[in-house]
């Protein structure tokens, strides 16, 4: 898997989640703004996960 592939599935999955979560009303807005920042941030992080992958 090349890393462009790698990161359009990565984003897709974590796009998945973040509209999952957006859609569930017992989620107050405060803990879906916290999860929505965390998920910027691994999608931030994508590159440095997938060269960790490969080390592996």
């Amino acid at each position: 898997m090349t890393e462009e592939e790698f990161a359009h599935r990565y984003v897709h999955a974590l796009d998945t989640v973040l509209e999952a979560l957006a859609e569930n009303e017992e989620i107050a807005p405060e803990k879906f703004y916290s999860v929505a920042c965390l998920i910027e941030n691994l999608r931030f992080f994508s590159p440095v996960l997938y060269a960790t992958l490969l080390k592996k």
